[in-house]
């Protein structure tokens, strides 16, 4: 199977980089402060969402801000301290691409996504997150933005993710996607390929754009 699209839109934590254990830490630190049940956690979504969406679903609505900006702290806090490593594939997939082709859509903040990428040393041209939307993934916003930043039609994207809720945002967004079982089983994500990680596909940039394609 070969997909050709013009862009590439690339969701962060488990699509590019690991940061689950910085991730289980810092939460499960927030939940404490905040008096949170792992009965109350348990009956959240939490991957792929922004930290403003999980707050409120828990939260008092006027504690809210205190608590997303106490979170964004621990975790930025906590990326020097290890949990945040590139997954397979990526730092070979991302070096054949132009720094003009590819896009980095994530739901944590800017502030956030940066520390995270650059303590793997992944420094992209464009970066979307949190702070640039007004409604998170599974709404189509946050893909419809990258494209925009980049100049492409929608419909010439190829979305990466591994979360159930970005993928619904890239359909929604009527772009071509590509789920990754890094953080769930292949049962759960709905997408047009359906792979292990970044190091199972290759990437050829040709004039008319990118072939992407499952390695043999």
């Amino acid at each position: 199977m070969k997909i050709r699209a013009t862009a590439l839109l690339f969701d962060n934590d488990g699509t590019l980089v690991s940061s689950l254990e910085s991730v289980d830490r810092c939460w499960a630190r927030w939940a404490e402060e905040y008096g949170i049940t792992a009965e109350q956690f348990g009956k959240v979504e939490l991957h792929g969402r922004p930290a403003a969406e999980i707050a409120a679903d828990l939260l008092p609505a006027e504690i809210v801000p205190e608590a997303v900006a106490r979170i964004e702290d621990l975790e930025v806090e906590d990326v020097p301290n290890g949990g945040v490593h590139l997954l397979p594939g990526t730092r070979a997939l991302l070096d054949a691409l132009p720094a003009d082709r590819w896009a980095v859509v994530t739901s944590a903040t800017r502030r956030l996504a940066e520390a995270r990428l650059a303590a793997v040393g992944i420094l992209p041209k464009t970066l979307i997150a949190a702070d640039d939307i007004t409604r998170g993934k599974p709404d189509p916003e946050p893909y419809l933005l990258g494209a925009r930043a980049l100049g492409v039609d929608p419909a010439d994207c190829v979305v990466f993710e591994d979360a159930p809720a970005g993928l619904r945002s890239g359909r929604a967004a009527g772009m071509t996607t590509v789920a990754l079982t890094t953080t769930h089983r292949a049962a759960e994500l709905d997408a047009d390929l359906v792979v292990e990680d970044l190091s199972a596909l290759s990437v050829q940039v040709t004039d008319g754009g990118v072939e992407i394609a499952r390695r043999d």
